[in-house]
């Protein structure tokens, strides 16, 4: 998928779904930055131009999987209003990257010698970590649910800063909500089964 593609099939998405006060001016942010043309990482999953909104909708997809296998087939009518929460945690889960890594050049030795070759890198100029950055970025639009705000939060798992760092708080927020668990599913099965790795 291109990143024209992607940009037209992402918008789709959110538009079809996700609805509430401050989603207009969300979505707006988002087309003003640079969401549809950062990669999804400097050098692992979806390191090229538009990797982020790919990788954002590979979540999606997944995510929508995971809760149809949980809730089964017809989850919409279980779960009254879901399907906004399942495009909100799938697209938005990732906004804390948004114009967080730039380009920048390093010399590469090849056959004919040394050539200067771009690379992504990140210049953090928000450094409030990587799900809560994410939360505290769309509730400056909208307001998430608890339980959206968790899924997002935790979306990371082990790879979590926090978790590493020794934090359990990772746990009460599994045991508490299932969707914050099919969201980390989500995430990891988009990263390491659906992306390419640079």
């Amino acid at each position: 998928m291109d990143i024209e593609e992607a940009k037209k099939k992402f918008i789709e998405i959110y538009q079809a779904n996700i609805k509430r006060e401050g989603s207009v001016a969300l979505l707006e942010y988002l087309k003003s930055s640079d969401f549809f043309t950062a990669p999804a990482s400097t050098r692992f999953h979806l390191a090229v131009e538009g990797g982020l909104c790919a990788h954002s909708i590979n979540v999606y997809n997944r995510l929508l999987n995971l809760v149809k296998l949980e809730y089964g087939e017809d989850w919409e009518s279980k779960k009254k209003g879901f399907a906004e929460t399942v495009a909100i945690c799938g697209l938005l889960h990732d906004v804390c990257k948004i114009d967080t890594y730039k380009v920048d050049f390093r010399n590469v030795k090849t056959e004919q010698g040394w050539e200067s070759r771009p690379y992504y890198t990140m210049d953090e100029e928000l450094p409030y970590g990587h799900g809560e950055k994410s939360v505290y970025i769309i509730n400056g639009f909208m307001r998430l649910t608890r339980e959206e705000a968790m899924a997002i939060n935790w979306h990371m798992g082990s790879f979590d800063d926090r978790v590493r760092g020794g934090s359990y708080a990772i746990s009460g927020a599994y045991e508490r909500y299932p969707l914050a668990v099919l969201m980390h599913l989500a995430d990891l099965s988009a990263t390491y089964l659906d992306e390419k790795r640079s």
